[in-house]
């Protein structure tokens, strides 16, 4: 029997590390060829690691939520024949499996401290662990409650508890009474007060005034723990400048509903998100530095001829940003044709690293829970981000009459350090002169 290594494969230029979001085998575990032996994410891409042998596991080479190098081990696997090391130098450098017995007196305590050590990166030390908080033991309800009045029935009390209530703050239509009835008696009154001090529900209506104890620690690993770097990073380095715009889109969605009309069956459905995607595409073309990226370290922005546009998709496990490239060579049924099939892909954890890396600049849109204003936060390092918020009937002066028109509010981010307020709103205007005038949209 000898011991094979599986170390982190070299996924894509540039990538130094990944994060190990889920594991399909464990130690002990037999494993085939081709088998999938665990998830790792690199720029929000999921990528699965097959194993190249048959073998059985013998350890891990990290946790899930931790990152491994390029190169680093990943996996160790007893197998057949001589192993890609020799069985001196696997007994000489153990690997520590990612998931350590605890001690016998620990199995019983909760297993979320353990998970949080092992999210830290291996290469760093990790800290010296806080006392463990033992949970309080859960919330018994009394063997026997006395009978709850019916809804509408007045508490029956004598004057004393009344006023003792009264003195109290108590209100004693949430006091259950033990008597004849349902009538409160002092005994049930301090039956109420000691609940309430301890946190025990004592009625049908204190449930709502209940206290509450607990608390719920979650790991932010995977695609959370990226979003959460992206965003921090974005806003720490981008002074960000919000510009809003309100945008007649009445007769863009009359054209919107003609052409789906007249081509729906054929070329698909339009959405609003096309159009608006061929008038960024159009505005671009007099506004060049909006398609851009800046590089802050080396203090160059680098404008972009090809629009590659970054659509802001909700996943059920979080923000992705797949890219439609070459969105300048693309009609509105191209881009919604290519929109379709990316969103599919990130939802079902399938887009790869190129579809989900290289946009120039980003669309992100909440639909229809839109609100009316939002500051949406740039995808660094692009220096520019157009949001659009939900379109309502609104009554609007148009010609000297009142009338009711479908608004819309566009949300944009520039980033300050390259982009000037005047230019960005500039730009918003442009986009607007497209999709208030939407004939414009496909005359060249």
């Amino acid at each position: 029997m000898g011991i094979h290594v599986i170390k982190m494969p070299d996924l894509g230029e540039g990538i130094a590390e990944v994060e190990v979001v889920a594991w399909h085998v464990q130690p002990g575990d037999e494993v085939k060829e081709d088998q999938v032996l665990a998830d790792v994410m690199t720029d929000k891409a999921t990528v699965e690691i097959p194993s190249p042998v048959h073998g059985k596991v013998t350890s891990l080479g990290g946790a899930v939520g931790q990152s491994l190098a390029v190169g680093a081990e990943l996996i160790r696997l007893e197998v057949e024949g001589a192993g890609n090391i020799s069985a001196e130098k696997a007994r000489q450098e153990p690997v520590k499996s990612a998931a350590p017995e605890a001690p016998a007196e620990e199995v019983a305590e909760p297993q979320l401290e353990a998970v949080a050590a092992a999210s830290a990166p291996a290469q760093k030390a990790s800290p010296k662990a806080p006392p463990k908080a033992h949970p309080a033991p859960p919330r018994q309800m009394p063997a026997s409650a006395p009978a709850l009045r019916a809804e509408g029935d007045k508490p029956l009390a004598p004057p004393a508890v009344r006023q003792r209530a009264w003195d109290m703050g108590i209100e004693l239509q949430f006091v259950s009474g033990s008597g004849p009835a349902g009538r409160i008696s002092h005994a049930d009154l301090d039956a109420y007060i000691a609940g309430r001090r301890t946190g025990l529900p004592v009625g049908r209506g204190d449930n709502r005034y209940a206290q509450l104890h607990g608390e719920h620690a979650t790991p932010i690993i995977g695609l959370r723990r990226k979003i959460a770097e992206k965003m921090q990073e974005a806003k720490r380095h981008i002074p960000h400048f919000t510009y809003v715009e309100e945008i007649d889109v009445t007769e863009l969605e009359l054209l919107r509903a003609q052409l789906n009309t007249r081509y729906g069956a054929e070329r698909g459905k339009l959405t609003l998100l096309p159009l608006l995607m061929r008038a960024v595409v159009l505005a671009i073309r007099s506004f060049p530095q909006m398609n851009a990226r800046f590089d802050d370290d080396a203090n160059v922005l680098t404008q972009y001829d090809p629009v590659h546009l970054g659509i802001a998709t909700q996943t059920d496990t979080g923000l992705m940003v797949p890219v439609v490239r070459h969105a300048e060579a693309r009609d509105p049924w191209s881009c919604a044709a290519e929109l379709l099939r990316l969103a599919e892909a990130a939802r079902s954890a399938k887009a790869t690293r190129e579809e989900l890396t290289g946009s120039t600049i980003t669309i992100t849109s909440l639909g229809p829970l839109g609100g009316i204003v939002t500051t949406p936060v740039i995808n660094r390092p692009e220096v520019a981000i157009v949001g659009v918020n939900r379109i309502v009937d609104r009554p609007v002066v148009l010609n000297g009459a009142m009338v009711a028109r479908k608004m819309m509010n566009l949300s944009s981010s520039f980033d300050h350090r390259v982009i000037d307020g005047m230019v960005a709103a500039q730009f918003v205007q442009t986009i607007r002169g497209y999709l208030e005038c939407p004939a414009t949209l496909f005359v060249e």
